[in-house]
């Protein structure tokens, strides 16, 4: 069984009040009025996961696969962080920010593919001292858990008891595979098993099988189906509203010395309404800050004259999370050089823009994005060669004012499908489907003595979420202004 959070139970003992009598125990656990039967339909996700199974499930045949949700994580003594599910376990059952923890997904071989189950722990009746005593999972405290038969109609999965899955870990040998950091514990318990049951020429096999599983769920998310496309649009939806909400503060977060802190509050409280909460920390860079690439101390004052760097995204309760960034001139005018800076950005993210169609090689976009950043700062004078040679591989001198890539794969995870392969990432070829960032940015660090002090401590990213059609690409984020021009009226519409 996994460790779960109820361990943290024991912590509490030297300051607990729960009555443990057993007469306290009969009176409570009576006198309940009828719970009504819900009437459960399948989620308009259950179809699209079911797919994703098979299709896992064709790669590897004959074996068994387990793919934890994962238990809570302490964030200090006996408070969790808020629970997230894994991100393979959310994507392989449509469970999302209902997720119960601990739970697992276990895909059983049969001679034409695999059995899906889904074991969790499921709800205490009042009977049991759990529901009230339990401060970790109990009702009274976390709320009621879901039955077996609930999320079996929800999901489309046959479910069991998380009580019967140690059965399932005491049969493990090296034909099952386990997404290795969802849950350390179970992991170790299958480790062990596996040394048990296996010979000494499966102790020398050189590749590992779990790698292999991980990187074969990561790759799954490359392609997004119709109904992850529909996620994504209403994540970038929802972020367009934050984004609105923190141009309508802007007196507010100005007049406060942490105004940063009330930019990413802002946006915080707007996540926390259209969804599950942002997609990864806020970043509300203002000034000098925003050459700072991640940025999520949020602890600066934001100053007219200005620029501040907002790099934000929504969070779904799906899980799917959009990824936006906008530079704006706080007083609500560029200046001169801080224009500059902005159309040179915007004219990189419109020549990735592009080149964006399916058949072309992912780095390409990024190739065609630094040609701009390269050909911009060597018009400038800030290059010690021209960007012809600053664009040769053994050069790149135009990177020190944008070290960090172009573009993410996005999705359930803000850099989605992290371990693929790098033949399907980086030099993979672009198919319909395939939902990513194009983010270039240009930053003049404050003691950069390479430029003009009028461009040190400038910071300027654009950032869009970009889907490949057949025919080439559609900006997700394109009802977010970001020219110039729009930007100027968007803050002058507050």
């Amino acid at each position: 069984m996994s460790k779960s959070s109820t361990e943290s139970a024991p912590k509490t003992a030297n300051r607990s009040t729960t009555p443990g009598s057993e007469r306290f125990q009969e009176y409570i656990s009576g006198s309940w009025a009828e719970r009504p039967a819900q009437q459960v339909a399948p989620r308009e996700s259950a179809p699209f996961a079911a797919a994703r199974r098979a299709r896992i499930s064709a790669q590897f045949p004959g074996q068994r696969l387990i793919v934890p949700a994962g238990p809570a994580r302490v964030r200090s003594n006996d408070t969790d962080y808020p629970y997230r599910a894994h991100t393979a376990f959310s994507h392989l059952t449509g469970w999302g920010s209902d997720a119960v923890p601990d739970s697992v997904l276990v895909l059983e071989p049969t001679d034409d593919g695999h059995d899906a189950v889904l074991y969790f722990r499921p709800t205490a009746g009042r009977e049991s001292s759990e529901f009230y005593a339990n401060a970790t999972i109990g009702e009274f405290w976390t709320g009621p858990r879901p039955s077996l038969d609930d999320v079996a109609a929800d999901l489309g999965l046959a479910t069991r008891a998380l009580d019967d899955f140690p059965a399932v870990l005491e049969t493990g040998d090296a034909s099952t595979l386990i997404v290795r950091d969802a849950d350390d514990a179970l992991t170790d318990q299958l480790d062990g098993r596996r040394l048990l049951a296996a010979s000494t020429d499966l102790l020398e096999v050189e590749t590992d099988p779990d790698t292999e599983f991980a990187r074969a769920l990561s790759e799954l998310r490359l392609v997004k189906d119709a109904w992850e496309i529909r996620q994504l649009r209403d994540a970038v939806s929802a972020t367009k509203l934050g984004f609105d909400d923190v141009i309508a503060d802007l007196p507010q977060v100005i007049a406060h010395r942490r105004g940063e802190r009330l930019v990413e509050g802002t946006f915080n409280r707007r996540a926390r309404a259209e969804g599950n909460t942002v997609g990864y920390d806020t970043i509300a860079a203002s000034g000098p800050h925003a050459c700072i690439l991640h940025w999520t101390r949020n602890d600066g004052a934001v100053a007219a004259g200005d620029l501040i760097l907002i790099d934000a995204g929504i969070e779904l309760d799906s899980l799917y999370t959009a990824d936006i960034t906008r530079t704006l001139p706080v007083s609500g005018t560029f200046t001169a050089v801080q224009r500059q800076v902005y159309e040179a950005v915007l004219e990189a993210a419109d020549a990735a823009f592009a080149v964006v169609r399916p058949g072309i090689r992912f780095r390409e976009v990024h190739a065609a994005a630094m040609q701009v950043i390269a050909r911009k700062t060597a018009e400038w004078g800030f290059l010690p060669v021209s960007a012809e040679e600053s664009l040769e591989p053994d050069a790149q001198f135009h990177r020190r004012y944008m070290v960090h890539g172009t573009s993410h794969h996005l999705g359930l995870d803000v850099h989605d499908c992290a371990q693929a392969r790098r033949e399907l990432y980086l030099d993979g070829v672009l198919e319909p489907g395939m939902v990513f960032t194009i983010e270039p940015g240009l930053y003049f660090q404050p003691d950069d003595l390479t430029v003009p002090e009028e461009f040190r401590g400038i910071g300027v990213r654009i950032e869009d979420d970009v889907l490949v059609t057949e025919s080439g690409c559609e900006s997700l984020s394109a009802g977010i202004p970001r020219t110039v021009a729009e930007v100027e009226a968007w803050l002058a519409g507050r």
